[in-house]
């Protein structure tokens, strides 16, 4: 049970730095950038085991950072797809 919670607020956090970190509004819920946080933890964790870094000594710096950056991705891509999808409507 406190694996999903700490999975949702890993998910948030990272979420919520990829929407700082890119310019301009974007126009996406909260929920959403939960998961796409969360997908981009994902994401870094597997790429960071394909190139051998997810596990060191001390803080896994590059590893976070993979995360972050995959966030970025998403987000970035998600982002215009559900402008799109509201005007739509």
């Amino acid at each position: 049970m406190f694996q999903i919670v700490w999975i949702l607020i890993i998910g948030l956090i990272l979420g919520v730095l990829a929407r700082m970190l890119l310019r301009g509004k974007r126009p996406i819920p909260l929920w959403l950038t939960i998961v796409l946080g969360v997908a981009g933890a994902l994401l870094g964790n597997a790429a960071s085991g394909w190139i051998g870094v997810r596990h060191t000594s001390g803080i896994d710096w590059i590893r976070h950072l993979l995360q972050i950056g995959f966030a970025v991705v998403l987000v970035g891509l998600v982002s215009p797809m559900w402008l799109k999808r509201r005007v739509r409507r």
